[in-house]
């Protein structure tokens, strides 16, 4: 009887604790910048682009510092899931393939209890592991009436993709969770990605609003090396007229941009007047893909709280990387600098967190993996290289925290023609080497001071005075390259 009795209380020991595990759920969009989130502030704020998402801040906390460590979007998604670097987890740009049987975090909080769904753009070839259930966008997915992936086949579905991916996860929890264990829900979005395709609904959203431009969107690159100087994402050269910006060819006498594509016919901008016209219909579009995202994840707030899941359920919003948003004259992203190195980070967890904190350590997407799995209470592999981001969220930051980031980008050459570079940066400066084919004499190096030119518009890299700081961040280059066990140039990693 006393051995009954024992074997009991275990069993009621295991189901309290299962029951005190959060569930997990994760927003991740394409390309969403920080500059187009209200409660990041900037010169967009007055525009109240996100309602929903700056809810989450006001009842969670901000990452003012959370970074990636390399700005395109399979490598982004491939950190996501292994918790490794680029040259790690062997998915360096966005044509090598991933490998699936590596170790990946779903996998183990599967292993641990959680039911695990992943539904949207993910931009990993191949089937997915450890999910129970996962319905995916082919490769970049379509706008209009998309096509999902799932371990039985492919099918087509009629409307806009953005309201489509939140159906689905919603479905799974109206109707397909299990009460009895936590869970780890997915919800990728493929808005706000090129070619910026809003829905019909959002078409006369800022119609009449003028958004305010960068500084910066003339930038003529003075002082920086030559990939700045020879990239192909700019606003003015490489936006393109039908493809981005929905004027002429298939969509002359298309309804929904019809207007636009009226006014373009009769005013017809030229020079600096069409730069400045290209740049309103892009950040619109844009703007608009964003507000579908936003009106979605207000309906996935209110579902957890119609079910009765939003005191134990921790919500996150986050992106694959930033994006400019016309800075330095550009769109796209791949640089080491701010707007795409950077990327928004919100996270709500009641009763854990408080309410409209914001957090200034730096962070960066190798710690999303370890995070995860902190929260459920599963085991963190060693050979995972982030580190878990629940005592910040707790408001403790301790005390050995990085006081650096590593970046390294790959994919050249390649669409944009931004070169391969690599770097470091702490609060304050940022060091970036580029090298390969087309730097000249195989390498080039910018320095900027954050604090005096967070623009990053004056490199510094030649300034005798500044030799003592080159020094010391080379320094710590090397060191994280050791640490990360960065290999040497042109060799590659097991990703098993």
């Amino acid at each position: 009887m006393k051995s009954l009795l024992i074997v009991v209380l275990l069993g009621l020991g295991m189901w309290v604790n299962a029951a005190d595990r959060p569930n997990i759920v994760w927003i991740f969009s394409d390309d969403h910048s920080y500059q187009t989130i209200g409660a990041y502030g900037g010169r967009l704020q007055k525009l109240d682009p996100t309602p929903n998402i700056d809810r989450l801040a006001r009842e969670g906390m901000r990452f003012d510092r959370a970074y990636v460590g390399n700005s395109i979007c399979a490598p982004s998604r491939a950190t996501l899931l292994t918790g490794k670097h680029s040259h790690m987890n062997g998915k360096y740009d966005n044509r090598v393939p991933f490998n699936h049987d590596q170790q990946q975090f779903q996998k183990i909080l599967r292993e641990n209890g959680y039911q695990t769904i992943m539904v949207g753009k993910i931009h990993l070839n191949g089937q997915m592991q450890g999910f129970d259930y996962w319905e995916v966008l082919p490769g970049q997915g379509k706008y209009y009436d998309p096509d999902f992936v799932t371990e039985a086949g492919k099918t087509k579905h009629t409307g806009y993709v953005t309201d489509i991916i939140t159906d689905k996860a919603l479905d799974w929890l109206e109707n397909k969770l299990d009460a009895n264990k936590p869970f780890m829900l997915m919800i990728h979005h493929k808005a706000p990605h090129r070619t910026w395709q809003p829905a019909e609904r959002h078409m006369e959203k800022y119609a009449d609003i003028e958004i305010p431009e960068p500084d910066n969107l003339f930038d003529d690159y003075s002082t920086r090396t030559t990939a700045a100087h020879e990239q192909d994402m700019t606003i003015d050269k490489t936006m393109r007229m039908e493809h981005d910006l929905k004027v002429g060819g298939r969509y002359a006498n298309n309804k929904q941009y019809g207007a636009r594509n009226e006014w373009f016919e009769t005013n017809t901008p030229k020079g600096r007047n069409l730069v400045k016209w290209k740049y309103q219909t892009y950040m619109k579009d844009f703007l608009r893909c964003i507000w579908a995202v936003d009106e979605n994840i207000g309906r996935v707030l209110q579902t957890l709280e119609d079910q009765g899941l939003a005191d134990n359920t921790i919500v996150m919003y986050s992106s694959d990387q930033g994006f400019y948003m016309g800075e330095h004259g550009w769109f796209d992203k791949r640089f080491m600098y701010e707007e795409s190195f950077r990327t928004p980070l919100i996270v709500r967890w009641p009763g854990r967190i408080k309410p409209g904190s914001v957090n200034t350590d730096l962070v960066q997407n190798i710690d999303f993996a370890e995070t995860f799995l902190d929260l459920a209470g599963a085991p963190i592999p060693g050979d995972m290289q982030g580190k878990s981001l629940v005592p910040l969220l707790e408001g403790n930051t301790p005390k050995d925290w990085r006081e650096s980031l590593y970046y390294h980008y790959y994919e050249y050459p390649a669409v944009h023609s931004v070169r391969r570079h690599e770097g470091v940066s702490n609060k304050r400066f940022k060091l970036i080497r580029f090298y390969g084919p087309d730097v000249p004499n195989g390498e080039e190096w910018e320095l900027f001071d954050l604090e005096k030119d967070p623009s990053e518009m004056n490199n510094t890299y030649n300034n005798p005075e500044n030799a003592g700081k080159i020094k010391s961040l080379e320094k710590e280059l090397n060191r994280l390259k050791e640490q990360y066990q960065v290999p040497a140039e042109g060799k590659a990693v097991s990703c098993e």
